[in-house]
């Protein structure tokens, strides 16, 4: 299925893949930063999040690795990773965004004519 049928991502979805654009992070990073990327308006819960995350790793958007550092528990971390996919995904909904507000931005301007 083509990445479009998905669009337009939810705010969630969205934070999510941004969060992940720079490099691999974990679940608490991930909440962490979502939260600082949107502001402080989305705050993920755990369920939130690792539903999302389970969805995004079946539509082959991010994927799942063993952080080589494991927490103070000696237990390894699970990272989450970006996929080409996924990287495409989050290209072609800001690529949306933008669409919509070189519109609005257009319509303001030419309102105040």
């Amino acid at each position: 299925m083509h990445v479009s049928a998905h669009l337009p991502l939810t705010e969630a979805t969205y934070f999510i893949l941004l969060s992940l654009a720079p490099g691999p992070r974990h679940g608490y990073a991930i909440m962490k930063d979502v939260l600082v990327l949107s502001q402080g308006r989305l705050v993920l819960s755990t369920g939130t999040l690792y539903g999302a995350l389970k969805r995004l790793l079946e539509l082959d958007w991010i994927y799942r690795a063993e952080d080589p550092q494991p927490d103070s528990s000696d237990r390894p971390r699970k990272t989450y990773n970006l996929t080409v996919k996924g990287r495409g995904a989050l290209e072609a909904e800001v690529a949306r965004l933008e669409s919509l507000l070189s519109v609005a931005q257009k319509r303001a301007v030419a309102g105040r004519a």
